[in-house]
C-alpha cells in the first residue's frame, strides 16, 4: 500500500473546471511511480454555488476541509459577482481558518517561453515571492458611513502584528539561506509612516538570526522597476498581504503569461490542510472555448507535492511541463495553437516515460 493521501479539489468557475480535471489525472500518473495514493474529495463551490445558495460554500464547509490533507483549488469567479463576494466567501476564510500564512509563488522562466522583456545575455529569472498571508491590508477593519450623502466616507485598516510579520520573515530567510543568500524586503516606509516602517524593524530584527542572508529593502514602486528592468538580480522577495499580491501578479507576467504561475498558501507547521491554485482567474472571455493553459494548474499540483515531502515528484511534474513547452506545444497565450487537452496530454507523455 501507497502513500494515502486526502485532496478536497474545489475547481471554481470557468476554466478552473477546464485545467482541474487533466491536472488530476496526470497528480495519479505520478502518484503510481512515488507510491501516492490520491483520494479525491470533490466539492463543487463556486461563485455559480453562490447565485444558487447565496453562500460561497456550505456553512460547515471549513469543517468539511478540515477532513482532507491538501487543497487544489481552480479558480473563482463568475460574471454578477462581486470579487469581493467570492474572495471573502471562500479564499480568505480558508486562508484564515488553517492559518496558512505563507503564500508561496514562484517566478522562473522555463525553458522554451520568451520572455516580454529584453533582458541581458545570460540573465535567468528564477526567484520565490514570499506573501504574507492572512493579515496586513486585507483586514476586515473599517466600515462606510453615511452612505448615499455627500457626506459619505470608508475606512479600511491594515493590520501588521509582530508575529505575522516575523513569521513571514523568518520562512522567507529560511528559504534565502537554503539559495543564493539574498532577501529582499518590499516596504513603502517613506510615505506609510506606521505599518511599514514597523514591517522593516520586523524583518530586520529576524534577520540577526541569518548572518550568511544580505537582506536589502527596496521601496514597493522602485522595487517593481526592477522586477522589470533586472528580475535577475532577485532571489528571494517577502512582502506583505497587498504588496505580494501585486508583485506576483507582474511576477507573472515577466515569466511569459499569467496562465503559468502557480501559488501555495501554506500551513508551515503541517497542522492544517495548504491549499495550491494558480495564479490567473476563472477568465469567463475564454471559458469553454478549450483554450486555456493547464500549467499553472499543473505547477500549483507541483508544488502540493513538495509540500507533502515528495521533492522528486514535484521536480517530475515541472521536467515534463519544461519537456512540453520546448517540444513547441503551447496555448495561444504562450504563441501556440494547442488545446487545454493536447498541452495536458504532452505532460502527462513526459510523466508516463521511463525515468
Amino acid at each position: 500500500m501507497g502513500e494515502q493521501v486526502r485532496v478536497a479539489v474545489i475547481p471554481g468557475d470557468g476554466i478552473g473546471t477546464e485545467v482541474m480535471e487533466p491536472t488530476l489525472g496526470i497528480l495519479e500518473a505520478v502518484g503510481r511511480r512515488h507510491g501516492i495514493d490520491f483520494a479525491w474529495q470533490h466539492h463543487d463551490w463556486s461563485c455559480e454555488h453562490y447565485t444558487r445558495t447565496g453562500r460561497m460554500m456550505p456553512e460547515d464547509g471549513l469543517e468539511q476541509l478540515a477532513e482532507a490533507d491538501q487543497i487544489l483549488l481552480g479558480a473563482v469567479g463568475y460574471p454578477g459577482v462581486p470579487d469581493h463576494v467570492s474572495l471573502w466567501g471562500l479564499l480568505i476564510p480558508i486562508r484564515r481558518a488553517f492559518r496558512q500564512y505563507i503564500n508561496l509563488r514562484p517566478v522562473r522562466l522555463l525553458p522554451g517561453i520568451e520572455c516580454p522583456l529584453r533582458l541581458k545575455e545570460g540573465t535567468e529569472i528564477d526567484f520565490l515571492v514570499v506573501r504574507e498571508n492572512n493579515e496586513g491590508e486585507y483586514s476586515e477593519v473599517g466600515g462606510r458611513m453615511y452612505r448615499g450623502t455627500p457626506d459619505e466616507f470608508a475606512v479600511q485598516e491594515s493590520v501588521f502584528t509582530r508575529r505575522g510579520v516575523e513569521r513571514a520573515a523568518r520562512y522567507a530567510l529560511d528559504l534565502a539561506a537554503s539559495r543564493r543568500g539574498g532577501l529582499a524586503s518590499a516596504t513603502k516606509s517613506n510615505g506609510i509612516i506606521h505599518t511599514m516602517p514597523f514591517w522593516d524593524e520586523v524583518v530586520h530584527e529576524t534577520a540577526k538570526d541569518y548572518p550568511g542572508v544580505e537582506v536589502r529593502d527596496y521601496h514597493i514602486d522602485a522595487l517593481s522597476a526592477q522586477f522589470v528592468l533586472d528580475p535577475g538580480r532577485f532571489d528571494v522577495v517577502v512582502a506583505s498581504n497587498l504588496f505580494g499580491d501585486i508583485l506576483t501578479d507582474l511576477g507573472a507576467a515577466i515569466i511569459g503569461s499569467i496562465g503559468i504561475a502557480p501559488s501555495g498558501n501554506l500551513n508551515p507547521e503541517g497542522e492544517h490542510p495548504s491549499m495550491f491554485e494558480p495564479v490567473h482567474g476563472s477568465a469567463p472571455d475564454i471559458a469553454g472555448q478549450g483554450i486555456a493553459n493547464p500549467l499553472g494548474q499543473i505547477w500549483a499540483a507541483s508544488m502540493m507535492l513538495d509540500h507533502m515531502g515528495h521533492p522528486q515528484a514535484a521536480a517530475e511534474l515541472v521536467s515534463a511541463m519544461e519537456a512540453t513547452l520546448t517540444g513547441g506545444v503551447r496555448t495561444p497565450d504562450l504563441g501556440g495553437t494547442a488545446s487545454t487537452t493536447e498541452v495536458a496530454d504532452a505532460v502527462l507523455q513526459q510523466v508516463t516515460k521511463e525515468s
